[in-house]
């Protein structure tokens, strides 16, 4: 559906450490990166899409989080959106919301809610029965 997706971040330092836990029990793995010129991306695996980066602005201003932005990454199963949201809160990320079923969105929706240390909502989701 989308080739990537890109969050600001003021620490790339302190993103990465985030990313590299959060997004390892979903098959992503951190591809590429520069400390110097603050950027990361992950994938599943080299030169494939879809991809998430996190980056210093590139026009040079703060990083800010989207008002109404959710980055939503799909999880194979429940116990992985578990693993991720925990990972995400042990990481330095806050809860939006936790692990659990969402039966507003849909009969099957089970996902939790979580924010970067920059601030961004990220959602972890299975949308398939238990």
């Amino acid at each position: 559906m989308y080739s990537h997706v890109t969050l600001g971040t003021a620490d790339i330092a302190r993103a990465i450490a985030f990313y590299d836990r959060i997004l390892a029990p979903l098959g992503l793995r951190r591809q590429e990166s520069d400390l110097a010129k603050a950027f990361a991306g992950y994938a599943a695996a080299p030169d494939t899409t879809p991809q998430f980066w996190v980056l210093r602005p590139l026009d040079g201003g703060p990083a800010t989080a989207g008002n109404g932005l959710t980055v939503a990454f799909e999880a194979a199963d429940r116990p992985t959106v578990d693993a991720v949201h925990a990972a995400a809160l042990a990481a330095g990320g806050r809860d939006e919301g936790g692990p659990g079923l969402r039966p507003h969105y849909h009969a099957d929706y089970y996902g939790a809610y979580f924010r970067d240390p920059d601030g961004n909502k990220l959602c972890c989701v299975c949308h398939r029965l238990a």
